[in-house]
């Protein structure tokens, strides 16, 4: 007879273990799916911000060409300044810029946002 309470014992145990990997998997699942719509939800508003911003920059830089074709009494020395403007900042850019830079504030931003710590364990 104890054998039978011990099979029982143990085969209780496994159905707690499996029903909690299962659950685990599911928690895991639905981690992922929330990081994945709000990695969407960025982004989308991301694109949205640098289309609308390139848009702004570029509808600003014909009103400034504009200007200073009027100041300048000219046809096109105010798109000619305002190209030049933009060649020196794509000079500036490609020589002297370091990647290091950007490395850096790349590695600022996404230090560890793999590894913290989980959520489920803190509320534990």
């Amino acid at each position: 007879m104890q054998d039978n309470g011990t099979r029982e014992k143990s085969t209780n145990i496994i159905e707690n273990l499996m029903g909690y990997i299962d659950t685990r998997i599911d928690i895991i699942r639905l981690e992922i799916q929330e990081k994945l719509k709000a990695t969407f939800v960025n982004v989308v508003h991301g694109v949205l911000l640098g289309f609308f911003a390139f848009l702004s920059l570029i509808f600003l830089s014909i009103f400034l060409g504009l200007l200073l074709n009027h100041l300048l009494d000219s046809s096109f020395w105010g798109f000619g300044i305002i190209a030049l403007f933009y060649i020196v900042l794509l000079v500036i850019l490609v020589v002297g810029l370091d990647k290091k830079m950007f490395q850096g504030m790349a590695d600022k931003t996404f230090d560890n946002t793999i590894y913290k710590t989980d959520k489920r364990e803190e509320s534990i």
